[in-house]
């Protein structure tokens, strides 16, 4: 076990993993967003409207696809977060990932949602 005292928590390789995943998680999030936007524009409902995300279908995979994204990503970095504290390493890089990418997930649901109910 590390001793918290101590707090030998330097380790740049394992910051440059963390930092890659995190990077490599919003890159995702933002290409299923922009699939999904392309995917609602060409949709015959929503041709002819003002919006582009003019029903509900398209409302609700707009919000959820990139929403599931971005959990998934929050979910694993909290688990690397586990794993590494149980090898005795530099656990809190991980944390502050997760915690990072947490706070995107909720704002991206409660902006979307907000702009969705409007």
């Amino acid at each position: 076990m590390v001793d918290d005292v101590e707090k030998h928590w330097h380790d740049p390789g394992l910051f440059r993993r963390v930092v890659l995943y995190s990077v490599c998680v919003l890159a995702a999030a933002a290409l299923v967003f922009a699939v999904i936007a392309e995917w609602a524009a060409r949709r015959e409902p929503c041709a002819r409207a003002e919006r582009t995300f003019c029903d509900t279908a398209a409302q609700a995979v707009i919000l959820g696809g990139p929403g599931l994204v971005l959990v998934a990503g929050t979910v694993g970095a909290f688990i690397a977060t586990y794993r590494v504290w149980r090898r005795g390493r530099a656990w809190p890089i991980w944390q502050g990932a997760g915690w990072f990418l947490l706070t995107v997930t909720l704002a991206y649901l409660a902006i979307g949602a907000g702009t969705v109910a409007a």
